[in-house]
């Protein structure tokens, strides 16, 4: 009698694109003869994700514009009473599908409702929210950044983000002291990165830890691309110049992108940018092609540099390519993973709220006749190339 194939089901909390698409990625290369697969999450990215090889089951997640409120204002995203919804709402898809394993990506109420329901719980995440990164916690676009300044903001920022983390943590200490489960320490990280087994979607050699339990795991980048057809002009970009890809993604501010356009408007180069269909784009210079959507594991190869708002997805998929960035961060997620971006000598980091077009243009020069950061975006490349966050996904489950 054949093996029983496992079940995996993967909860993506779709306040981002990002979040959908790594549990895509990982559910789509998970072997069909061993595994029977399910990706649950909020429909809105339906236009972007386009066609799957794998199942999709609709659930909740808060509106896109509540999450980047509470980022733009720095608050807790979520109240109690949305994660205990959620837990409820994730239990009943549980009970129903009866998966061996669930995985989730920033979906916090799994660590209510997969004990609940007694089902190992694996969470996706990156390292720099993890409680053993060694980190510097720059202050983001936040109110107090724009009142004070930043060096000011920064100073009260390292002062009082010990409790500003606690705040964002009680949220998911309430949600789980309502259904009678121990809670977390108080604190975001901590809260963040809770589950039976915790996995980084990153490079050690990026993000650097400390004393890092066995439950919390390296797996390497996990890559995806929306399956998307490429726009009609996609065979005749000129390739007489530099090839700069734009992509502020789905979290960041719509402003941002004509104002980068402008600048590169003015520049020897070509420019392929997507929208995410967050901004109408009135206006193109003769130099600038431009979708909602682009498949970006192709658009990062033709490129010479990368533009993007410092997240994790398409620095990953730059880096992928060998290619340098510059990121213009808007949240502490981004600023997080693109310090470590520049630290690395691989981009540059520049604050999109204090953000010159004049400090753009500079900087994409210097980055375009720099050979070092091409030199060491092609290092990263390599550990990339040699990670498998599938296999490695693989190897957890078969051990539990």
């Amino acid at each position: 009698m054949p093996n029983r194939r496992k079940k995996v089901l993967f909860i993506a909390e779709a306040v981002t694109l990002a979040h959908v698409g790594r549990m895509l990625s990982l559910a789509q290369a998970l072997p069909t003869e061993r595994y029977e697969t399910q990706v649950a999450c909020d429909p809105r990215y339906a236009k972007a994700i386009g066609t799957t090889s794998v199942a999709l089951q609709d659930i909740h997640t808060i509106p896109s514009q509540q999450f980047f409120n509470a980022l733009d204002k720095g608050q807790p995203i979520y109240q109690a009473q949305d994660l205990i919804q959620y837990v409820e709402e994730d239990r009943k898809l549980l009970q129903a599908y009866k998966p061996d394993v669930v995985v989730g990506d920033f979906r916090l109420s799994l660590a209510a409702s997969a004990r609940l329901e007694n089902i190992p719980y694996l969470s996706v995440t990156n390292a720099y929210w993890s409680p053993y990164a060694n980190i510097r916690y720059l202050v983001p676009d936040i109110p107090l950044t724009r009142m004070l300044g930043v060096p000011l903001a920064q100073i009260c920022f390292d002062c009082f983000r010990p409790i500003a983390f606690a705040q964002h943590a009680k949220p998911i200490n309430r949600m789980l002291a309502h259904f009678g489960l121990p809670q977390s320490q108080r604190d975001l990280r901590m809260a963040y990165t809770l589950a039976d087994y915790t996995l980084y979607s990153d490079l050690p050699q990026l993000v650097s830890t400390h004393n890092l339990p066995n439950h919390h795991r390296f797996i390497g980048p996990v890559q995806w691309a929306p399956n998307v057809p490429t726009p009609r002009w996609w065979d005749d970009i000129p390739i007489d110049k530099p090839i700069v890809y734009v992509n502020l993604g789905s979290s960041g501010h719509g402003r941002l992108l004509p104002e980068v356009l402008d600048t590169l408007d003015g520049m020897p180069v070509t420019v392929i940018a997507a929208t995410a269909g967050r901004v109408e784009l009135k206006h193109l210079a003769s130099n600038e092609f431009v979708a909602d959507f682009l498949p970006g594991d192709q658009a990062v190869k033709l490129a010479s540099l990368v533009i993007c708002n410092g997240g994790s997805p398409t620095c990953y998929q730059a880096l992928a390519a060998g290619r340098p960035i510059i990121g213009l961060p808007i949240n502490l997620d981004q600023y997080l993973n693109m310090s470590l971006v520049q630290a690395a000598g691989v981009g540059t980091l520049i604050r999109s709220g204090k953000h010159t077009t004049r400090e753009i243009a500079a900087t994409a020069q210097h980055i375009l006749q720099s050979p070092s950061f091409a030199a060491k975006a092609t290092a990263l490349q390599q550990h990339i190339a040699q990670s498998n966050p599938a296999q490695a996904l693989i190897d957890l489950i078969e051990s539990l």
